[in-house]
Parts: structure tokens; C-alpha cells; sequence
């Protein structure tokens, strides 16, 4: 039984060839392709305004030189909550329940924004190693402790995500088979668990916006330290 639980993150394969890869390409299918016309249609209309909303909202802190990072940024964060969001549908792979996916997108980005900073501003970006005013004899433990912990940064945003979404779906899981299982001995304890599971969907629907939010704003904040 509990392997079971863990087969719905294990990557689908058909003929011995991974569909994660079709997982991720399909989810840009759904979206509708902007037109050149000044008037555009209700969908078309409410999605420029959502991604100018999370634009702004991202970008506001940053100056201007960190605002070529806009189109970027907004596309990874578009993408991962439409991955999380088909995630929760039956019968569906979320390919961001792999540690290997979210640490291809976290690694990169994050080692970006460290060049960036020690290319344009060096001192500065070798500064945030040592907090202004530390005694002495503690700069080399400081140095070593803050190194770590820019080194750990991608790794965070990488468990993060798995972490949120995995344990999310596993609570789905195990929620639902005792709602199955209960219903033919005790009806009415399934109904109360079926409504926890509903309200737990909820949830994962609103975690699944937050976590892609989450991921790209830290990365937006890893940015403006070094723009």
C-alpha cells in the first residue's frame, strides 16, 4: 500500500520512452496566443492583466537594470503554477514533484544572478559574505557560515517546491482512500472526510499559486542583491 502512494510521482513512461517531457511541453498548448488587434477577447484581455499584476509586483524593488530578467521571470512563474495547477486534475503527472526538474530551474537562475553580481559589482557581491561591524575573530567563521548558506539557496528553492507539492498530493492521497474505505462501513465518517478532501483540494490549489509565486520572488530578491 505504501508503494502505491509514491507511484503517482515516478515519471510516466509508454514504449520505454519518459513522457515528462511531454508533460512539461503541453501546458503552453492552453494558453491563447496574443493578436495584433487593439480590441482582444475576454481571455486574452484577463490574461494581460494578470501577468502585468505579477510583473509589477515582482519587479517594483528592483531598479532598472534587473527589469531584462521581467519577461523570464514572469514566463517560470506562468509555467510552474499551470504545472502545479494540472498537477491536482485525476489521472495526471506533475512533473514538479521531481527534485531534478525544480533544481534544472532553480541551479541556473540562481548561479545567474551570483555572475551577474560579481561581474557588475564585485565588491559588493563579496561584501554580502561579511556583515558590516563583525568583530574580528569572528570574520572567518562568518565568511565560511554565509558562503554555505549562498551555496544552500538553490538547493532551498529546489526543496521547497518538491517538498510543498509532494506532501500536498500525498495528504490528497491518503485522505481519499480512507474516504473510499470508509464509505461502505461508516457513511457518515466518509461524508466528514470528503469534505476535509474537498477543502483540502482548496488548498492545494491555493499552494500551488504560492509555491511558483514563492520561487520566483526569491529569485527576484537573489536579483536585486546583485543588480
Amino acid at each position: 500500500m505504501m508503494l502505491s502512494f509514491f507511484d503517482q510521482f515516478a515519471s510516466p513512461n509508454y514504449l520505454g520512452i519518459p513522457l515528462i517531457a511531454l508533460a512539461i511541453v503541453l501546458p503552453w498548448i492552453l494558453y491563447p496566443t496574443p493578436t495584433s488587434r487593439w480590441i482582444n477577447n475576454r481571455l486574452l484581455t484577463l490574461q494581460g492583466w494578470f501577468i502585468n499584476r505579477l510583473s509589477q509586483q515582482i519587479f517594483l524593488p528592483i531598479n532598472q537594470g534587473g527589469h531584462k530578467w521581467a519577461v523570464l521571470l514572469t514566463s517560470l512563474m506562468i509555467f510552474l503554477i499551470t504545472l502545479n495547477m494540472l498537477g491536482l486534475l485525476p489521472y495526471t503527472f506533475t512533473p514538479t514533484t521531481q527534485l531534478s526538474l525544480n533544481m534544472a530551474f532553480a541551479v541556473p537562475l540562481w548561479l545567474a544572478t551570483v555572475i551577474i553580481g560579481m561581474r557588475n559589482q564585485p565588491t559588493a557581491a563579496l561584501g554580502h559574505l561579511l556583515p558590516e561591524g563583525t568583530p574580528t575573530p569572528l570574520i572567518p567563521v562568518l565568511i565560511i557560515i554565509e558562503t554555505i548558506s549562498l551555496f544552500i539557496r538553490p538547493l532551498a528553492l529546489g526543496v521547497r517546491l518538491t517538498a510543498n507539492l509532494t506532501a500536498g498530493h500525498l495528504l490528497i492521497q491518503l485522505i481519499a482512500t480512507a474516504a473510499f474505505v470508509l464509505l461502505p462501513m461508516m457513511p457518515t465518517v466518509a461524508i466528514l472526510t470528503a469534505t476535509v478532501l474537498f477543502l483540502l483540494t482548496l488548498l492545494e490549489v491555493a499552494v500551488a499559486m504560492i509555491q511558483a509565486y514563492v520561487f520566483v520572488l526569491l529569485l527576484s530578491l537573489y536579483l536585486q542583491e546583485n543588480v
